[in-house]
Formats: C-alpha cells, structure tokens, sequence
C-alpha cells in the first residue's frame, strides 16, 4: 500500500526549513528526520493528508523540533494556523504554493515549489502505479483533481512530481496523461463487468482486477466502491 514507504520531503535553502509528512508515528524514522536537519530550524510541518501513513508521526516530530503542524483537516494541526487551496507559505526566501486536489481523500493537497518547478502529490499521484479513492474521498473530486493538476503542471512548466510514496516522476505531464487515461479505462472495464453480470464489488474486482495480486484486492474493492458511487451518481 505504500510501496517503499512514506516518503518525507524537506524543503528549504537555508537555516529554516518546512517538513512535509513526517510519516507513520515511528521513532526511529523520525529521529533519522531530525538528525538529517542537522542545525537547521523547522518553521513548520505541512501535510498533504491525514492517513496514518502521512501524518501519524506528526505530532510526535512536532515536540522533537518544536513546529507547529499545518493541515486542512483541522483534527490533524497543531497551532492555529490550518491549510488550504491558495495559500503560500514562505519558508527562508522560498515560497510553498498550496493546490486543493480532493478525491484520494477529502483533505488531500499538493504543494507547488516554484524555485524546482516541482509540485508534491502526496497520494493522489504516486511514484508507480495508481492511487485508490480511500473511503473518505470520492472519484468525481480526484478526476477533477487530475485535471486541474494536469491544466497546472502545463501551465507551470512543471519539471517534476515529487510523491508521497515512490520515485521521482520526471515527466509530470505524462504521468498525468496516464493518470487520466487510466482512470477513464477502469471506468470502462467496470461498465463492462457489470455488463456480464458482475454485481458487488468483490465480484467486479475478481474480473476487472484478475491479473492483480490478490493481496491488493482489499484496496482495488475499495476503488471499485468510489467508481460505483461515481457512475451510480445523478
């Protein structure tokens, strides 16, 4: 499910520096964090979402560095300020430029470097292969999602997309193309599944997902229940 893990980014060009998504709530990947800042000061931990996997050290690294913790979930903070579509948040002469991508959960957001043309994804685009719509998400946000990354990253010149977990993707507007076809082929095959019969989604996931490995099932299930909700939908 997180493929090499949660990746950590730490973003900055001097002695003050942001931390995006310390990760599950795991001392030893924390302390690594830390130790890796060396003298540098953290002004604040940003999180794209909060799954476990993101943001369940937060708090923890939070007293370790002594930051507050920024979400749009505001069960996730710690400090006053929250997070949202539009906002900027400087970090030593660098600025963070925060984009509203809902529908891999209903709080997820991306971050625009401008000084890397690079944007942060979090999960709703991942490093290899393709994310699930959680059960607090929904497909008609990440398709919308998609697009206005895609619409941003062209008009950005973006040169990378930095995931939440796996490699860089160094052709943003490929991986976004892939993104979007791949979504609009699923869609398909799901039409097409129940074309023959299939009812569930645990029926549906035995045709459409057949040559998956049957542990992803779980998680291909729950995709099936976010693309049943979307054609279902008026």
């Amino acid at each position: 499910m997180t493929l090499d893990g949660t990746n950590t980014w730490v973003i900055g060009a001097g002695d003050e520096v942001i931390v995006v998504d310390p990760g599950p709530d795991d001392q030893a990947h924390l302390s690594r964090v830390r130790d890796r800042l060396g003298e540098r000061r953290v002004t604040t931990i940003l999180l794209t979402h909060g799954h476990f996997d993101h943001s369940g050290g937060a708090r923890r690294f939070a007293r370790m560095v002594d930051a507050p913790v920024r979400a749009l979930d505001p069960r996730h903070r710690l400090g006053e300020e929250g997070l949202g579509d539009g906002d900027v948040v400087p970090v030593g002469g660098l600025e963070v430029h925060v984009y509203g991508t809902p529908g891999h959960s209903f709080d997820s957001l991306c971050f625009w470097l401008p000084a890397d043309r690079a944007m942060l994804t979090g999960d709703t685009v991942l490093g290899r292969g393709t994310t699930i719509i959680a059960r607090d998400g929904g497909l008609a946000d990440y398709l919308r999602s998609l697009d206005r990354l895609r619409a941003v990253a062209e008009s950005l010149d973006a040169q990378a997309l930095l995931p939440g977990h796996g490699p860089v993707l160094p052709d943003p507007i490929g991986a976004l193309d892939g993104y979007i076809a791949h979504r609009r082929e699923r869609l398909d095959q799901i039409k097409a599944a129940r074309a023959q019969g299939a009812r569930t989604p645990r029926e549906i996931v035995k045709i459409v997902y057949a040559d998956v490995d049957r542990s992803l099932w779980p998680a291909a299930e729950m995709s099936v229940v976010a693309q049943l909700d979307y054609l279902d939908s008026p």
